[in-house]
Parts: C-alpha cells; structure tokens; sequence
C-alpha cells in the first residue's frame, strides 16, 4: 500500500519576515523585502541591490554553535527549528527520523572571509572549522544534528532547483519506506562581493538600484534580470498514519513530484520550455492528477526576460488550454530570488495558499508581457473557489534542473 506523505510543519527566515507567520502576512500584503546593500563592497557594483533578511542570526542562534556555521547554515537551522517546532517536536525513533536540505552555493562568504585571513593574517589564523563551514552538506549536517537524524541526511545540489529537489527525496525516502519523518529543505546567503559581481557579469541581475522595491518584476516588460535574496525554508514530510496517529496537525498532503533536466546549456533554459514541461507533468502524473485538477501555480519566475517565457511555454505545454483556469502568482517579485532556498520558502507559500484559501500578489506587475498568457494574481491577494485543492510549484536551476513539486489540501 502507497505512503501517502503529508506535511506537518513550516519554517521560513526570508527577506520579508523573520517566521512563517510574519513571511506570510507579508506576501499577502504584497510587502517587497528588497534593499539598497549600503555596504562599501557593493559601491562600484553593477547591482547595488539585495533581498536580506532583517534579523541576526547570533539574536537567535546559540552564539558559540553559530560562530561554527557559514551564514547559510544558520539560516537553515533557523527555519528547522521553527519547522519541527510547529511538528510538535515529534518523539521519534530517530533511525526513522531523515532530512533532506540542500544549498546552491552555500559556504561562499566563509571562503572569501578565510581566504581574506589566510592572505593579511597568515595561515595559523585560518579558523579550524572552515572545511566543515564550507561543506556543500554542512547545512544538512547540521540540520541532522539539530534534530538528531538516523535514517539519513542528504544535501542536493541542482542550483536554484535545490531545495525542491530536496522535497522529491524526502517524499521519496518516505515512500520507500526508509523514514516516517523526514525534515526538507534549504537555503541561501550569498549576498557577497563575488556572487553579486559574478551573476550581474552574466547580465542576469536587475540593476535598478534607485528603486530596490521595484527591481523584481516577474512577467513585466520593463523586466531586466532577478535579484539576489537569502532565507531558508524548511517543511517536516511525514508519512500520513504516523502523523494521524500523534494527534499531529497535518498542512496539506505532498502529491507528487516531478523532475528532468534540460540537456541544453549550463546557465540558459531551453528556449521552448521543454525540460521544465515533462518536470510538471512528471509531477501530475506521480499525483495521479489531470492538468485541470490544478488550480494555481507558484511560479519560478525570477524576471528574467528569457527564463520567464521559457516557463510560460512550458507551462503552457504541460497544461493546454487548463492553464487559462489556473491563478499563478511569482513571489519572488516579493522576496528576491533566494537561490538554492527559494523552492523550499516557496513550497511554504503553495502549501499556504491551499491551506487558508488565499494566493499571494506579484507586485510590480504593471504591463503584462504579451507573450506570457496566464492568469498572474496581481494588487490583491486572490481568494481560491471553493473546492479548489491542488497546485503547483516550479523550480528551475541552472545546469539545466527542472523540478516541480504537486500539493493537495487533502
């Protein structure tokens, strides 16, 4: 007999609130997390402009583990700790216990501050605990020691599509029996020198730096490139019975997953969408669901002028003519692009809107491109008809990773 694979708790640290509840709120109020970065590094940079969280990590770390982690380890373990939290803090057996948290870049901003030391301090001054700061994996072996997990601790690592990559696994190491819980996710905080210069060499970053606020428009004209954000999400996958049978409270169920890579090019999506398409129906078809069954869609939509067509045309490929009945919302408009986090915060965004009947605007949509026919929820939050119950979430990386994630109110 099928697990069936629900969720039971949510963590979020984003640019636009410091909780799930604050994040939410937020993006419902069509709030943008995006700033000027007024540090001296950025001034002679192209893009002067980021979505930052507005807490410390050390308020709410203990301090001497937090000094053990990169920025984006901290972050993760941040929104884990409000996700198992919200689970209950489960009493389980812990080689039933797994996690699956990933990152795109992770460690960046602990190599570039070694690196600094090693060349002014000399190399004894070199922090011991770099190589596991700088770890691929370290988000998700902390989160693992964190939560005490057994059964299990993977870190993929596809780029912007990481973390709902991550999702896929978990509900497959549910499915297959290896896990009852498993905690899933990722994160993000590359906000440095280096990144930002690099991603605006390849003409991928908005450079309005005079208006930050405005500078994410998914779907618009005037679009000119994504902006860089960093946060966490984090989401406990838990087989179904087992959570019935703790009294736990259950979010929604994770129907089903969808995953294919392009084939074509390392930083550019195929043009016609075609990789992202067989991902969303890879996706229906793992729910066992039709395209019409779908109501709305998270997008990726990151405002690029390539990236966004690319995804309407697969969109559009996948679904058909269903597509003009689905409500589609790009909350990176809000949030910037949170990277290697972004599927797993917007994972919570999906799971939220079928959960409270309500989806999210994309803000600073004020001229629909003409070649991107859907249906963007824009200005006001949209309320969902009654027995609207399934939805998507798209997540695309570069390198050609296309991942989408399904999710059902019941």
């Amino acid at each position: 007999m099928s697990r069936r694979v629900v969720v039971t708790g949510l963590g979020a640290i984003t640019p636009i609130g410091k909780n799930v509840s604050e994040t939410w709120a937020n993006a419902l109020a069509g709030k943008s997390g995006v700033v000027k970065i007024n540090q001296p590094w950025s001034n002679d940079l192209a893009a002067q402009i980021a979505g930052l969280i507005t807490i410390d990590p050390y308020d709410v770390l203990d301090r001497v583990s937090a000094r053990r982690m990169d920025r984006s380890t901290q972050l993760g373990v941040i929104a884990v700790k409000e996700a198992w939290a919200d689970a209950g803090s489960p009493d389980i057996d812990k080689e039933r216990l797994g996690v699956y948290f990933g990152t795109g870049i992770g460690g960046l901003t602990t190599v570039l501050e070694q690196y600094d030391i090693l060349n002014t301090r000399g190399p004894d001054r070199v922090n011991p605990l770099t190589v596991p700061m700088i770890m691929p994996n370290s988000a998700a072996a902390m989160v693992g020691l964190e939560v005490g997990a057994r059964a299990g601790v993977h870190s993929p690592v596809s780029a912007c599509a990481t973390s709902a990559e991550a999702i896929a696994g978990a509900l497959e190491m549910i499915r297959n029996n290896r896990a009852d819980i498993v905690v899933a996710g990722g994160t993000e905080a590359c906000v440095n020198r280096l990144a930002i210069a690099a991603f605006a060499s390849m003409r991928a970053l908005s450079t309005r730096n005079d208006e930050p606020q405005l500078a994410s428009r998914p779907y618009d004209t005037d679009r000119d490139g994504f902006v860089m954000g960093e946060g966490a999400g984090a989401l406990i996958l838990e087989e179904e019975q087992h959570a019935l049978k703790r009294g736990a409270k259950i979010y929604g169920v994770v129907s089903g997953a969808g995953m294919s890579s392009d084939g074509y090019h390392i930083a550019a999506p195929e043009p016609e969408g075609a990789g992202a398409a067989r991902a969303i129906k890879s996706a229906l078809l793992d729910a066992n669901a039709k395209a019409t069954d779908v109501c709305h869609i998270n997008a990726h939509a990151t405002s690029t002028p390539v990236g966004d067509i690319a995804e309407y045309k697969a969109m559009r490929s996948a679904l058909g003519d269903a597509l003009d009945n689905v409500v589609v919302t790009a909350t990176k408009s809000m949030t910037g692009h949170l990277l290697g986090g972004a599927g797993a915060v917007e994972s919570v965004f999906t799971i939220m809107g079928l959960k409270e009947g309500v989806i999210p605007p994309t803000i600073n949509l004020n001229n629909q491109d003409p070649e991107i026919n859907v249906r963007v929820v824009t200005k006001e939050p949209f309320k969902l008809p009654n027995g609207a119950n399934f939805a998507l979430n798209n997540s695309f990386g570069f390198g050609g990773h296309n991942v989408c994630i399904a999710f059902s109110k019941n």
